[in-house]
C-alpha cells in the first residue's frame, strides 16, 4: 500500500482530554446496555465488540446508550422506565440540553458525553472559518463582480485568543501551530494549556480581548458561560478582529454582535452556531457583509457516526471493567459539562 493510499483511509480521531480522572461520583454498576432511541447497527455492534450485552429497554438495563440530542424528554422517561440505570453515554460533547436531567440524577448515574470525540472535523471547521474571514471569503463569495480594492489579512504571527480547553480547542492549538501564531487560551481553570503561550483564567479575559486578532469560542455552554461575549467584550477587541464560534449559539449575544459588526467595532465572524438556531430567514446576521454562516455543520452525521461508535466501544469497556477506570468524556454535574 503506497503511503498516500495509507493517507486517504486515516480519518478522524478522538482527541482525549480526561482520561484517568477520577469519577464524580461512585462506580457504576455493570450490565446490560439499551441503545435508544432508535438503534444503529453500528452502534449496537460497538456495544458488542466491547464485550456487551444487549437487551431492550426494563428491568435489566443498566447503560443506555442515547443517541438523539435533540430528545432530553426521552431519556427521563427512559430512565424513569430502567431505574436500575448507573451509566448514560450522551452522543454530543455539548451536554446543555440535558443539563436539567443530569442534575436531578447525577448522584446515582454516570454520564459521558462525546466531548473530544469530534475534536478533529470541528477544529478543521474552526480553522477553515478562521481563514475564510481573514481572506474576506464571506464577502468574495457575495460579490458579482472583481475587487480592485486590495483586502485580506494573513494569519501567520497573528495574536489568536481561544475560550475554551476541551479537545476541540486542543486540536485547533496543533493545526495552527504551522502558522506561528500566538496563542492565548482562557479557560475556567489557571492549569497551563500544552501548546498555549498563555493560559489565563476567565476572569481575565478583558485583559487579553484587546490584543486579539482572532478570537475563537470552543467552550461549554452553561449558566455561567452563557452571553460571555457581549457589548462590552465587543467594544474593546480591535476593529480588525475576527470572531469565529463553533461552540454554541448561546456563549455569543447575538444582538450584540450585529451591533459591533455595523459600527466597525470587529471586522467580521464566523458562525457555525447562533442564537436563535437555526437563524431565521431574514435574520440581519445574513445580510451582515462580514459575517459567514454555516448551518451547524463543523460535523456531519458522515463523521460524526464512526466517532460516536468508538466512544461508544471504549466506555462500554469501561462500564464492564467494573473498575471506575477507563471511561471517556466524564460529564461533572456540578460543572455542567
Amino acid at each position: 500500500m503506497t503511503e498516500q493510499h495509507q493517507h486517504q483511509h486515516r480519518g478522524h480521531r478522538a482527541v482525549v482530554t480526561d482520561a484517568g480522572r477520577p469519577l464524580p461520583g461512585g462506580t457504576p454498576t455493570p450490565g446490560a446496555v439499551t441503545v435508544l432511541p432508535t438503534p444503529t447497527e453500528l452502534h449496537e455492534d460497538a456495544v458488542r465488540r466491547a464485550g456487551g450485552t444487549l437487551v431492550g429497554l426494563g428491568d435489566d438495563t443498566r447503560g443506555i446508550v442515547w443517541l438523539d440530542a435533540s430528545d432530553p424528554a426521552g431519556l427521563q422517561r427512559a430512565l424513569t422506565t430502567a431505574p436500575g440505570v448507573t451509566w448514560v453515554q450522551l452522543p454530543f460533547a455539548g451536554v446543555d440540553a440535558f443539563a436539567s436531567l443530569i442534575a436531578e440524577h447525577g448522584d446515582r448515574v454516570l454520564f459521558t458525553s462525546a466531548k473530544g470525540a469530534y475534536a478533529e472535523p470541528v477544529a478543521e471547521h474552526a480553522l477553515a472559518l478562521t481563514l475564510a474571514t481573514l481572506r474576506v471569503l464571506q464577502k468574495r463569495a457575495r460579490t458579482t463582480t472583481w475587487g480592485r480594492e486590495p483586502e485580506g489579512v494573513s494569519l501567520y504571527g497573528r495574536h489568536v485568543v481561544l475560550i475554551g480547553a476541551g479537545g476541540i480547542a486542543l486540536e485547533y492549538l496543533r493545526l495552527v501551530a504551522p502558522f506561528d501564531v500566538r496563542v492565548t487560551v482562557v479557560r475556567r481553570s489557571a492549569e497551563d494549556v500544552p501548546g498555549a503561550d498563555r493560559t489565563v483564567t476567565t476572569d481575565q479575559l478583558d485583559a487579553v480581548l484587546p490584543d486579539a486578532d482572532v478570537v475563537v469560542v470552543a467552550a461549554a455552554m452553561t449558566a455561567g458561560t452563557a452571553g460571555l461575549l457581549g457589548a462590552h467584550e465587543f467594544a474593546i477587541m480591535p476593529d480588525h478582529a475576527r470572531l469565529v464560534n463553533i461552540a454554541r449559539g448561546g456563549l455569543v449575544d447575538t444582538d450584540a454582535l450585529v451591533d459591533a459588526l455595523r459600527s466597525g467595532s470587529i471586522a467580521a465572524a464566523g458562525l457555525d452556531v447562533t442564537d436563535p438556531e437555526p437563524l431565521p430567514d431574514g435574520h440581519p446576521l445574513w445580510d451582515e457583509p462580514g459575517v459567514l454562516v454555516t448551518p451547524h455543520q463543523a460535523d456531519t452525521p458522515d463523521m460524526v457516526a464512526p466517532l460516536l461508535a468508538e466512544r461508544v466501544r471504549a466506555n462500554v469497556a469501561a462500564f464492564l471493567r467494573a473498575d471506575g477506570t477507563g471511561f471517556i468524556g466524564v460529564v461533572d454535574p456540578a460543572a455542567g459539562y
